[in-house]
């Protein structure tokens, strides 16, 4: 089983190299030892480094294992044009369930484009996955019905927007509130709704935008607002059947002073100053956009264990990667 495993994870990350490599993509090694640059939007979900106890060891400052080459990634966009990262993702999560990890590896890409320009790249990454996992589906342990459903993924994947997601659980019987989060259970209701296919729930609200009430989404702090829709901005999420979210995207602030503005004024960094942290945790991302500029682009992570958890069509993540772990097993 742990063989077949393997075999499939190897297709996974074949499969989106392969189409990145034939697109121009450049691989970056990113560094993997971090400030909470390195976080993904909770950083209360990071390792911290110490050595001897010393928790301050890695130049003196707090340190981390990362959960994003994200920024690292952005730096490059001016230069290289496009860029991508393969490796794993290291998260503090508690929960012990069928849905979380606590390492699993991410491929991210970063490039100049628009919006729409991301999410297509992301279909054609999902299609080509899917396209070579069906390709050698006897070998990863798949059946022809698996095989058949991965070859009918389509070349563009449907999208719904956040207002519109509300309004369609409303309609299937779920009680939402605009400004509530979206659930596991209650994505793969919309998943079954729209065709068992997967789907980018897009434009969520905007936690920068006074809407005179609290609300629940909560997403990166570097996400460019829409301007066509007040309140929303340009970001989506991938919803697998099966898996459910498995990749989040935007479109980011390429101008240091917008970018930091909205770090000041996320709930991520109010967590960094209560532990400690402080705007010297992105600083030499700010200093890249202050001395090298940038440029308007756009960006994604996707989990590829959830991605595998799709191809199995499995309802278990742990039973989808070689070595999972968790809080309760570190093999």
């Amino acid at each position: 089983m742990r063989e077949t495993l393997i075999k499939l994870n190897h297709a996974i990350n074949k499969g989106g190299r392969s189409y990145l490599e034939a697109s121009g993509y450049t691989e970056v090694m990113v560094p993997r030892l971090v400030r909470a640059s390195g976080a993904c939007e909770n950083v209360n979900t990071l390792f911290e480094i110490q050595v001897d106890g010393d928790d301050k060891w890695f130049s003196g400052k707090k340190g981390y294992l990362a959960q994003t080459g994200q920024l690292y990634l952005e730096a490059m966009v001016p230069k290289l044009n496009k860029v991508y990262c393969l490796g794993p993702s290291f998260r503090a999560e508690t929960k012990v369930d069928n849905r979380h990890l606590t390492e699993f590896n991410m491929l991210e890409i970063e490039l100049a484009t628009d919006f729409p320009g991301l999410l297509h790249e992301i279909s054609r990454i999902i299609k080509n996955i899917a396209d070579a996992a069906a390709k050698n589906f006897q070998e990863i342990g798949l059946t022809k019905k698996d095989r058949k459903r991965l070859l009918s993924c389509p070349e563009e994947i449907q999208q719904i927007t956040y207002d519109g997601a509300i309004e369609l659980l409303n309609e299937l019987g779920c009680k939402k509130n605009w400004g509530d989060d979206i659930s596991s259970i209650e994505e793969q209701k919309l998943v079954a709704r729209l065709g068992n296919q997967p789907l980018f729930i897009t434009r969520f609200p905007d936690p920068m935008y006074d809407f005179k009430k609290e609300i629940e989404v909560e997403k990166f702090f570097n996400m460019v607002p829409d301007e066509e829709n007040p309140g929303r901005v340009l970001s989506a999420d991938l919803i697998l059947p099966f898996s459910g979210e498995s990749a989040g995207a935007a479109a980011r602030i390429y101008d240091d002073k917008t970018l930091v503005r909205r770090l000041k004024n996320s709930r991520m960094f109010k967590r960094l100053t209560e532990r400690g942290g402080d705007i010297g945790d992105f600083q030499w991302y700010i200093s890249q956009l202050k001395t090298n500029g940038n440029v308007p682009h756009a960006g994604c992570g996707i989990g590829l264990a959830r991605v595998a958890q799709w191809i199995l069509g499995s309802d278990d993540i742990r039973n989808c990667i070689p070595f999972p772990s968790n809080k309760a097993t570190i093999i």
